[in-house]
Parts: C-alpha cells; sequence; structure tokens
C-alpha cells in the first residue's frame, strides 16, 4: 500500500511543482491542487451515490425477500440474483469508487504532509515554508483558526453523508454508531490539525468545503432517483 501511495503522491509532487511555478504561491498552490483533485473524483463519487441510492430503491424488495427465504439460502441467493438483474442493479459497484479513491486520497494526503519526501523541484525546499494569509509557515502547525475551520467544514459534509446513506439498511443499523462519528470526527479532524502541519489543513479544508457543494448536488441526485423509483412502483401496482 506504501508504494502505491508514493506511486501515487509523486506525479502530484510534480503537479503542485508545476502550479506553483504559475502562481508563486504555496499556500494558493494546495488548493487549486485541492480543487483539481476534488473534481477529477468527482465522477467517482456521482457512481456511488447513485449506487447507494438505487441500494435504497430496492432495499423494500430485498427485504422481502430475505424475509420469504430465510430458511433456504440456495433460493435466497437465486432470487437476489434474479432481483439485481431486474432492477439492473450491481451491489458491488458502489465499492469499486470507493476502492479507486482511497489511494488517491491517500497520495494526496501523504504529500501535503511530507512534502519534501515527493517534490523533486529543489525551490519548493523553501515553498513549503512559506507564509500565507495569517500563517508565517505553512510547513508549521495552525492551532486553531485553520483546525476549527476543518472540523466544521467536516461536520457539515459528515453530515450530509449520512443523509446520502440513509436509505440503506447498513446505515440504518449502525444509526448510533454514525451519530456519535457525526461528532466525533470533526473533532479528531480539529485536534489533528493542530499538530500537522498548515498546509494539510489547508488542503482539508477546501476538499470538505467543495465536497459539501458536491453533496448538495448528490443529494438531488439522489432525490431524483428515489423519486423515479417510487413512481415505477405505483405505476407497477
Amino acid at each position: 500500500m506504501q508504494t502505491i501511495i508514493g506511486a501515487i503522491a509523486k506525479p502530484l509532487g510534480w503537479l503542485i511543482g508545476t502550479i506553483y511555478g504559475v502562481v508563486g504561491n504555496y499556500g494558493i498552490s494546495l488548493i487549486i491542487l485541492t480543487l483539481i483533485v476534488k473534481f477529477c473524483l468527482y465522477p467517482l463519487y456521482m457512481k456511488q451515490i447513485k449506487s447507494t441510492a438505487k441500494m435504497g430503491a430496492v432495499q423494500p424488495k430485498m427485504k422481502a425477500i430475505q424475509q420469504k427465504y430465510a430458511g433456504d439460502k440456495e433460493m435466497l441467493n437465486i432470487k437476489m440474483s434474479e432481483l439485481y438483474k431486474e432492477e439492473h442493479f450491481n451491489p458491488m459497484s458502489g465499492c469499486l469508487p470507493m476502492l479507486i479513491q482511497m489511494p488517491i486520497i491517500f497520495g494526496v494526503f501523504a504529500l501535503v504532509r511530507n512534502p519534501l519526501l515527493y517534490l523533486s523541484d529543489d525551490s519548493m525546499l523553501f515553498a513549503v515554508h512559506e507564509s500565507f494569509l495569517w500563517m508565517t509557515d505553512l510547513s508549521q502547525p495552525d492551532k486553531w483558526i485553520l483546525p476549527i475551520a476543518a472540523g466544521v467544514a467536516t461536520y457539515i459534509s459528515f453530515s450530509m453523508t449520512q443523509q446520502q446513506q440513509s436509505d440503506v439498511s447498513s446505515a440504518q443499523s449502525m444509526g448510533g454508531m454514525m451519530k456519535m462519528m457525526k461528532y466525533i470526527f470533526p473533532v479528531m479532524i480539529v485536534m489533528m490539525a493542530r499538530s500537522y502541519p498548515a498546509g494539510l489543513s489547508i488542503y482539508w479544508f477546501f476538499s470538505q468545503f467543495i465536497q459539501i457543494f458536491f453533496n448538495m448536488r448528490m443529494n438531488k441526485i439522489r432525490a431524483e432517483i428515489l423519486g423515479t423509483a417510487k413512481k415505477g412502483k405505483k405505476k407497477r401496482k
């Protein structure tokens, strides 16, 4: 896994070096890098949310089959396969986008946390120590403003993600844990951001800030998919 992360972080290091060569500011370069990464991952986010919404739409049928054939696993598997085929649904389709996203996200994290390991341009050795806004050195932690901003953005984004998953049974069965994580995770982000380089906090804050707008769009698409599924049920009745 470390080899994969390094293989991703290296070209990202070249990319941020190229961006820095154009804009001449490390803080702005981090923001632009964040925008590029998020918008490159956007199609994967969309595929994942569509799969999650589709799962929510077929969930009542899945529950009915599970209850009817609870004592016959072979027939249960057959009926579930027939349901997936009938609904044009692949239960694994929501996992693939996440599997692709994670190494990329870890690669960005590794680059921004330890930029000197992956930057080939010697001029970037000084760039990572530049000041940005109120921060005098982006290689040092910002103790309060950025960590709190990152925590608030994470809380909003995490809450919206929970809304996207509200119709999936696995999310319902873990409802209590997810509700706890909605509060615990942002606090963890605040604590970590106070110890990590400010450059990493910039990346995380803007990443979550962009994700909020992605989630607004995704929630709208999710509602449309579920609405279409409900209309389809009424027509069949």
